[in-house]
């Protein structure tokens, strides 16, 4: 089945776009490419938590489009997909228990991710899916992460994948009793939404191979803060969003009289402890997303990692592969298999996660 994968992390670089051919064990990438949000969009989806109901239901009409305009520039001269199959931006992720309330209706947990799959198929005369991860938050699951379904499907060779993107997060297999083994994954900790905030402080849209953080000194005081905060002390499931980061995390941070380089320096140093902690003894682990490409931040992981093996793959692998894994949640959502892990989220069921656009004519 070809089937066109969208992806847009919490980092805010951009919309990703692969174009791949999929079965359930095998996977073709014919082409990909990355739009990067101008800076109206960053603007607009950076600070959009905080903004009206009417803000939220707009955007998410107008990124919807976007996103189709995005497809159509991408896909000229390219064959032409059966499905799309986006992730979608998310705003809110909050998958907690349910609780009473002061009116005495139940609250439940619930996940956002805007950018309309409708206007995105009325955009590109494609049929589209999305929505991937509310039916796991209702089944009472984290919604999150969605990967991993490809890490064993795809990338099974591997003892552990982490991707480094907005959030680190890690998919590992365990096992069990009677010699069964499960998939098991978590978000470990803030990456590139904590660097690149950083980073835009020197007016910089990233640190580029982490040389600033190379430059910058380790300070222990901080460094201690943020091991410390309970988020890292709770079992999986768990997963994290971007409400508690500006919380729990990024106050943190700003609460500290330390340059940006110092800072940096030592926000890799903690990343870097983080995955270490959660990868063990992994003998080989598959490191992939935007990340990947901070040469100082891989040092470091390999520098607390001493034991595990940390592959780079080719960065085609590198950059696309959560864009190519929705691609293949889409493919499963078509064939009506199972797309999300209870193992996984902790939901109470694997489920068959994803709504579909309706399919019509383009007159």
């Amino acid at each position: 089945m070809l089937i066109l994968g969208l992806m847009s992390g919490t980092s805010l670089d951009g919309l990703d776009l692969a174009l791949c051919d999929i079965s359930q064990h095998r996977y073709r990438v014919l082409a990909a490419a990355t739009y990067a949000y101008p800076e109206m969009w960053r603007r607009r989806l950076a600070n959009l938590e905080g903004g009206s109901a009417l803000d939220l239901a707009r955007t998410h009409s107008d990124l919807g489009h976007y996103f189709g305009q995005c497809v159509c520039r991408f896909l000229q001269e390219k064959p032409r997909p059966q499905y799309i199959a986006s992730h979608g931006h998310t705003i809110f992720h909050q998958p907690v228990k349910p609780m009473a309330t002061e009116d005495g209706i139940p609250s439940y947990g619930f996940t956002t991710q805007i950018g309309d799959i409708n206007a995105i198929a009325a955009e590109t005369g494609i049929a589209t899916i999305g929505d991937f991860r509310t039916l796991d938050v209702a089944l009472g699951g984290q919604g999150a992460p969605l990967v991993p379904i490809g890490d064993e499907l795809f990338f099974a060779d591997y003892d552990a994948c982490l991707n480094l993107g907005g959030f680190a997060n890690i998919s590992y297999r365990k096992s069990e009793g009677g010699g069964r083994k499960s998939r098991i994954a978590y978000d470990i900790c803030p990456c590139n939404m904590a660097l690149n905030g950083l980073a835009a402080m020197l007016g910089l849209d990233y640190d580029e191979g982490g040389e600033v953080a190379r430059g910058g000194c380790l300070d222990a005081d901080l460094l201690a803060r943020l091991d410390a905060i309970g988020y890292y002390r709770q079992p999986a499931p768990k997963s994290l969003g971007k409400e508690w980061f500006l919380t729990d995390f990024r106050s943190i941070l700003d609460s500290s009289a330390l340059s940006v380089a110092d800072k940096l320096r030592t926000v890799t140093d903690h990343i870097a402890r983080q995955v270490a902690a959660a990868c063990g003894q992994a003998a080989m682990m598959l490191v992939t997303g935007g990340g990947a490409f901070n040469t100082f931040l891989i040092e470091q992981i390999r520098h607390y990692a001493p034991h595990t093996q940390v592959t780079v793959p080719d960065p085609l692998i590198v950059s696309y592969k959560e864009a190519l894994i929705f691609a293949l949640l889409g493919y499963l959502r078509v064939e009506g298999s199972e797309n999300s892990l209870s193992s996984v989220t902790g939901a109470r069921c694997d489920s068959i996660g994803g709504c579909i656009s309706g399919s019509f004519k383009v007159l």
